[in-house]
């Protein structure tokens, strides 16, 4: 599925999800340190291409491990180091990252599908206009909060997805890389 292409330039804002979009999904576990945040095939690459165009990047992610007590939000922030540290090296950027350390079952507005942390981004960043935004994630939360915030989206999936009707969905790709050449 693909659109025209989009518009896109430094009055655009690009949301990406972290875990199976910027590094590798731990299958029943989370990423609680540097040494298990592994960067997905590209993604640093495909960072640089993007926040060179774009000009305001975000990233949002549901850690509801944090809420568990799995690790801590200074764990937290040392992956998060990490995952700046390897987007800066390949040359990009990533303005704000915006978590919800929530548990699923506390239905809050921060985590994904809400829109929380779009709506604290925007506050922090003024310029951030939904209308001209795009999300890049990998799971049905990732595309009802693009759809509730008024976004774009691009869904990394492995297998076609035909679920629910989602015009706003502009493409589905298997990797970051992929949905940089979708927009670029």
């Amino acid at each position: 599925m693909m659109v025209d292409k989009l518009p896109i330039n430094e009055s655009w804002t690009l949301f990406l999800d972290r875990d199976g979009v910027i590094n590798e999904r731990l299958p029943g576990d989370y990423v609680k340190t540097p040494e298990q945040f592994v960067f997905t095939n590209g993604a640093c690459e495909a960072i640089a291409k993007l926040s060179a165009v774009f000009g305001i990047v975000i990233v949002v992610t549901n850690q509801q491990g944090i809420g568990k007590g799995l690790y801590t939000e200074q764990d937290l922030a040392r992956v998060h180091e990490k995952m700046l540290d390897g987007v800066k090296a390949a040359g990009g950027r990533i303005d704000g990252i915006y978590f919800a350390p929530q548990l699923a079952a506390e239905k809050s507005p921060m985590r994904k599908p809400g829109i929380g942390m779009a709506l604290q981004a925007q506050k922090d960043f003024p310029a951030i206009d939904f209308s001209r935004a795009v999300m890049i994630g990998d799971s049905d939360s990732d595309m009802d909060f693009a759809e509730t915030a008024g976004m774009h989206a691009i869904w990394i999936t492995d297998h076609h997805r035909k679920d629910k009707n989602r015009p706003y969905v502009i493409a589905q790709v298997p990797s970051l890389s992929e949905a940089a050449k979708i927009l670029l």
